[in-house]
C-alpha cells in the first residue's frame, strides 16, 4: 500500500473532526467566542448562532425514506447545532459514509457501485447508525427519489456542494489497499462514484483534479507542484502567492466565499493546502477557524496536507472513526 494515499484518507477524517464543532459558523467573532481554542478536538455546543436548521424541512414520502429518525424533532428549531450529539473527535455523516466505503471495498477486494448503493441505503435507513442531526440536501433528494420509485443508480441530483467530494480520498485509499493503482485506472471509477449522488460538471471536474493531485503526490510530486498542475482551473500561482500574504480570513471570507458552493469552495481549500503545505496541523486549524463549510473543505485540505506530511499522533489518538475502518465486517450498522 502507498502510505501517502492511506494518510490522505486519515487526514480528511482529522480535518473534518477538527472543523465539526465550528461547522457552518459564518460570523467568525461568534466562532472565536464559542471556541477560543481549536488546538484540540472540541465537542459542539448549543446554541449554534448561525444555524439554519429552523428553516430546513424534510418530510419522508414513506418509512423507507426516513433518514432523520430520532433527529427529526430538532429540525425547524432555532439555535440547534448541526452536529449537536457528536463527541469531540467524531466525524460528520458524509465522512462516516467515506469510512464505510473504504471498509466495504477493502473487505470485498473490489469496488462495486451496486453493492455500495445497497450499503449506503441500509446505513442511512438504520436509526442510530450515526448521531448527526443534519443530513445534506443530496441525501434527502436521493431518498425522496428512491421513494418515488427510481432505481438507486438514478437517484442522484445536480449539486455543486463541496461535500460531494468527500468520497474521493476514501475510494482512492481503498483501491490502493487492494492493489497497485494508477490515476488513469482510478479516474473513471471516482467520476462514476461521485455521479451516483452528485450530477454536474463542477463536482466531476473537482473530483478529477483531487484524484490527479493525490495520485501525483503519492508518486512523490510536491504538494504545491501538484496543485499548480491539476488545479489551474481554480487557482493560479500568482493568486496563491498573493493570497498567502494576507490573513486567512481575508482570503476566505472576502476574496473567496466561506460557503459550500463550487468553484469557490474548492479554490479556498486549495489555498489552505498551498499556504500550509509543510504543516498539517496549522493548515487544518486555519481551515476550521475560517468557518463556513470548513468540514467539507477539510476533505481537500486534510487529504492533500496528509499526503505531504505526517499526521501528528495526537490527532490520530483522539479520532473516533479509526475504529470504523476495520474491515472484518460489512454490517452496515457497524
Amino acid at each position: 500500500m502507498n502510505d501517502r494515499m492511506q494518510n490522505a484518507m486519515l487526514g480528511a477524517l482529522v480535518a473534518d473532526a477538527v472543523s465539526m464543532p465550528v461547522h457552518w459558523y459564518y460570523d467568525t467573532s461568534e466562532l472565536d467566542r464559542d471556541y477560543p481554542d481549536l488546538e484540540t478536538y472540541q465537542a459542539p455546543k448549543n446554541p449554534h448562532p448561525s444555524s439554519i436548521l429552523w428553516r430546513s424541512k424534510y418530510t419522508p414520502r414513506n418509512k423507507d425514506a426516513d433518514i432523520l429518525h430520532e433527529q427529526a424533532e430538532y429540525w425547524g428549531k432555532p439555535g440547534i447545532h448541526y452536529h449537536q450529539f457528536l463527541p469531540a473527535g467524531d466525524n460528520t455523516v458524509n465522512f462516516l459514509l467515506g469510512a464505510q466505503l473504504y471498509r466495504s471495498t477493502v473487505a470485498t477486494g473490489r469496488y462495486d457501485p451496486d453493492s455500495w448503493l445497497e450499503i449506503y441505503i441500509k446505513s442511512m435507513r438504520t436509526a442510530g447508525w450515526h448521531s448527526d442531526t443534519y443530513v445534506e440536501e443530496y441525501h434527502r433528494a436521493f431518498f425522496d427519489n428512491l421513494a418515488r420509485g427510481l432505481s438507486p443508480d438514478q437517484c442522484g441530483i445536480k449539486d455543486i456542494h463541496i461535500g460531494g467530494l468527500t468520497p474521493v480520498p476514501f475510494l482512492l485509499a481503498a483501491l490502493d489497499a487492494i492493489g497497485e493503482r494508477t490515476a488513469e485506472a482510478d479516474l473513471p471509477l471516482v467520476e462514476a462514484h461521485l455521479a451516483l449522488t452528485h450530477h454536474g460538471q463542477p463536482i466531476a471536474s473537482a473530483g478529477r483534479a483531487l484524484t490527479e493531485m493525490l495520485h501525483a503526490m503519492s508518486g512523490g510530486t510536491p504538494l504545491r507542484d501538484a496543485v499548480l498542475e491539476y488545479g489551474s482551473e481554480w487557482v493560479s500561482a500568482g493568486q496563491l502567492d498573493t493570497w498567502s500574504r494576507f490573513e486567512d480570513r481575508t482570503v476566505v471570507g472576502r476574496h473567496l466565499t466561506t460557503a459550500c458552493y463550487l468553484p469557490d469552495s474548492f479554490a479556498a481549500a486549495l489555498y489552505f493546502a498551498w499556504k500550509y503545505y509543510d504543516d498539517f496541523s496549522a493548515g487544518i486549524i486555519a481551515n476550521a477557524r475560517c468557518g463556513g463549510d470548513n468540514a467539507h473543505r477539510g476533505v481537500v485540505v486534510g487529504s492533500l496536507l496528509a499526503a505531504a506530511n505526517d499526521i501528528p499522533e495526537r490527532w490520530l489518538r483522539g479520532l473516533k472513526t479509526i475504529n470504523r475502518l476495520r474491515c472484518g465486517t460489512l454490517d452496515a450498522t457497524f
